[in-house]
């Protein structure tokens, strides 16, 4: 019997320093998807903006980051078309894999990926995708406007300065060192992946950790640090009635969640899931992680993450509108914990999607 599938595309790739953490998660997220019910293809965008079309068996076999497109391109000129969600993506010469597209997946993260950039396309273009729309992408992804609405709401937060490029100076630290205290943690506001994020200590490491950031935005976010933090993350899951999982700990190996700890480091973090708190406490967590879904209008899924100090005080950290997908990323696997399979939650996602 002929099964009509539901035709998948993936966007992965990007221009953001998030790119191999994206082809990662892609390549996991295309390995678990049910075949029986989905056609998949998969559109690579590399580092230059363009959108490449992937062999997509050849894009599954890839292992580890370090990925190079160009390995995976088939020989086709992309081109992206309004006025007919079936037509959405026309490839010359034509390319049949392409043809009537049913719903996207964005796996994509950081600026033009993650920040509303895609969503506004795909809204235009009136294709379904998984994820949030472009008000809660665009306000998750800048720290500084998600610590404003944060505090605007009541959410608990730590304190906080924001700077633009050229506004600093090594005569700021004295500053910024008496209001947030050491150690105080320097970010770019509009990145992930810890890409770019340093733990300061001292005026030594000021200077480099503001120059660092400021490679990834032109605007960084200066944040008090909770002492002895445990990190916290919850995974939430749905649209209008949304759902949390377990909660997670992370406990990093290196200082903090460091890119290096993340990614590069086999051994540099350990996942506790789920984690060994108080169960009061951890319904506090999963209350506030859909607190801040809501707060900030997300769909689809997000993962909400907090500090936790040494009183069991709970401090919300961020929100991730479009969560890794890679072999250690916490939200697929705070869902396994959950009882619900990596296959089963990407079919929630789309359907989701499609709701």
């Amino acid at each position: 019997m002929m099964i009509n599938k539901t035709h998948i595309l993936i966007l992965c790739g990007g221009q953001s320093g998030e790119h191999e953490v994206s082809i990662n998660s892609a390549a996991n997220i295309v390995r678990a998807i049910d075949q029986i019910k989905y056609t998949v293809s998969v559109i690579g965008i590399d580092q230059t903006g363009v959108w490449h079309a992937l062999d997509v068996d050849a894009f599954t076999q890839q292992q580890g980051l370090g990925t190079v497109l160009a390995q995976k391109i088939l020989p086709h000129q992309l081109s992206v078309q309004f006025g007919n969600p079936q037509t959405f993506i026309q490839a010359q010469p034509p390319l049949p894999s392409l043809n009537a597209i049913d719903v996207v997946i964005p796996v994509l993260h950081g600026p033009n990926g993650e920040d509303g950039t895609i969503q506004g396309l795909l809204t235009l273009a009136g294709i379904p995708f998984v994820g949030s729309k472009v008000l809660a992408s665009a306000v998750s992804m800048d720290k500084e406007v998600m610590k404003c609405l944060s505090r605007n709401a009541g959410l608990p937060i730590t304190d906080f300065l924001v700077f633009q490029q050229g506004q600093l100076t090594e005569k700021d630290f004295t500053l910024i060192r008496d209001r947030l205290k050491l150690p105080f943690f320097v970010k770019p506001c509009n990145m992930g992946s810890s890409v770019g994020v340093h733990k300061v200590h001292s005026e030594a490491e000021f200077m480099l950790a503001v120059s660092d950031a400021f490679q990834f935005d032109n605007k960084i976010i200066i944040e008090q640090a909770v002492v002895g933090a445990r990190e916290i993350e919850c995974a939430i899951l749905g649209n209008r009635h949304p759902v949390a999982s377990v909660v997670g700990e992370i406990i990093p190996h290196h200082e903090f969640y460091s890119y290096e700890a993340k990614y590069l480091d086999a051994n540099g973090a350990s996942l506790v899931i789920p984690a060994e708190l108080p169960l009061e406490i951890i319904q506090n967590v999963q209350s506030l992680a859909i607190k801040v879904f809501k707060c900030f209008c997300c769909a689809g899924l997000a993962r909400v993450d907090f500090f936790i100090d040494a009183a069991l005080n709970i401090y919300f950290n961020e929100v991730n509108t479009f969560p890794g997908f890679t072999s250690v990323s916490m939200y697929p696997q705070l869902w396994q914990a959950s009882a619900v399979t990596y296959a089963n939650l990407i079919d929630q996602l789309i359907t989701l999607a499609l709701e």
